[in-house]
C-alpha cells in the first residue's frame, strides 16, 4: 500500500460485519451502524516526545465518530489519530 500516516495517524482496515437479519427481515446497508474495530495496517512515525503504541497487525477498537473513511483499491479504510483508538484486542 503507497499510504504512509504522518504524525501520530494511524491506518485501519475496516473489520467487515455479518449480515444483520431481525427474524424473516434483512436490515439495509443504510441501516447499518459502521464497524467500530479493524486491523492496524500502517503506522506514522508519531510525536517528538511521544512514541506511537500501536503497531502493524494489532486489531483495535476506536470511537464510533473517529477518524475520517477512506477507500483505495476497493477496500475501505480509516485514517485516525493514535488517541482515537479506545483498545488493543
Amino acid at each position: 500500500m503507497a499510504i504512509k500516516p504522518l504524525g501520530d495517524r494511524v491506518l485501519i482496515e475496516m473489520t467487515e460485519e455479518e449480515i444483520q437479519k431481525q427474524g424473516s427481515l434483512y436490515i439495509p446497508d443504510t441501516a447499518k451502524e459502521k464497524p467500530q474495530k479493524g486491523t492496524v495496517i500502517a503506522v506514522g512515525p508519531g510525536k517528538k516526545d511521544e512514541p506511537m503504541t500501536v503497531k502493524v497487525g494489532d486489531n483495535v477498537l476506536y470511537g464510533k465518530y473517529a477518524g475520517t473513511e477512506i477507500n483505495i483499491d476497493g477496500g475501505t479504510y480509516m485514517i485516525m489519530r493514535e488517541s482515537d483508538i479506545v483498545a488493543v484486542i
